[in-house]
């Protein structure tokens, strides 16, 4: 019989994360090395990571990181279960994916799987660790906003998960009012989730084919023929006010535009990101 207590089994549980049966076989194995057991159950793990290929990841977390309070750094990292999702060690990845996106520089995915992480590229970490875990792990998203004061804001969906919503809120100001007005305003866009900044944003096919079903309703409920104009462009304003930040309905105060409170706070928007977990 292995030399080996209930404790090791407990620490080794703790220290991969694998399976309570999956980690007494390892310890087996290796005859009672821990590091041995880990470096099997790694193996194994890795030996079953073709076969979770094709399997749905649509939990996870979000964790997003403010440099020097003008850069923001954002990612979502997804895993199969929300068991995994909630685990120290799933968490502890997503830290170490945000880290790697920090300390290098990546503004794009692509670029942030392929930074090295202790002599190997991120992907093949993620990859190594999913194999512990015994889910498929993936770096979904990364998003890196800049500006003169820059709020990152997480928001759990669930007190018993780490952070599903999270938001990157730039402006081109500084000073208390430009960093309370950024910090309501990333809020706001967690709970109303905005797709576009501004109008001019909104692609020209997608405004004419508003413009169009606006113009045919209001044909369809027999409108007078002179009001129509007043009544499409009436329409596409309420259409901008869903899906375009600045023109949103404050949250804290409706009868304000987002752009309005932003104004009120001498700052002017300059990006934004926002990321909801599987989403």
């Amino acid at each position: 019989m292995a030399n080996y207590t209930a404790a090791d089994i407990k620490a080794l549980r703790e220290r991969t994360g694998a399976g309570m049966m999956d980690v007494k076989k390892a310890l087996d194995e290796a005859n009672g090395d821990a590091d041995k057991a880990v470096e099997l159950i790694r193996i194994k793990g890795l030996k079953g990571a073709t076969k979770r290929e094709g399997r749905s990841t649509a939990e996870g977390l979000v964790a997003a990181k403010v440099i020097d309070g003008t850069v923001g750094v954002m990612v979502e990292v997804n895993c199969e279960t929300d068991f995994v999702a909630k685990s120290a060690k799933f968490i502890d990845l997503a830290d170490k994916v945000l880290s790697v996106a920090v300390d290098s520089g990546a503004s794009d995915l692509e670029s942030l799987l392929a930074a090295q992480v202790d002599g190997k590229p991120l992907n093949e970490v993620v990859v190594e660790e999913g194999a512990v875990l015994g889910e498929k792990v993936v770096v979904r998203r990364l998003a890196r906003v800049e500006g003169k004061t820059v709020d990152a804001y997480l928001h759990k969906t669930s007190k018993d998960l780490p952070a599903q919503v999270g938001v990157l809120f730039a402006v081109d100001a500084e000073g208390d009012a430009a960093v309370a007005a950024a910090h309501d305003v990333a809020v706001h866009t967690a709970a109303f989730a905005p797709t576009y900044l501004t109008r001019e944003e909104v692609p020209a096919e997608t405004v004419e084919n508003e413009r169009r079903i606006a113009d045919e309703t209001a044909r369809a409920e027999n409108k007078p023929e002179a009001a129509l104009p007043k009544i499409v462009e009436g329409r596409l304003n309420g259409f901008f006010k869903e899906i375009v930040l600045l023109d949103q309905p404050f949250a804290k105060d409706p009868k304000v535009s987002v752009g309005k409170v932003l104004e009120q706070a001498g700052a002017n928007a300059t990006a934004f990101a926002r990321f909801r977990v599987g989403a």
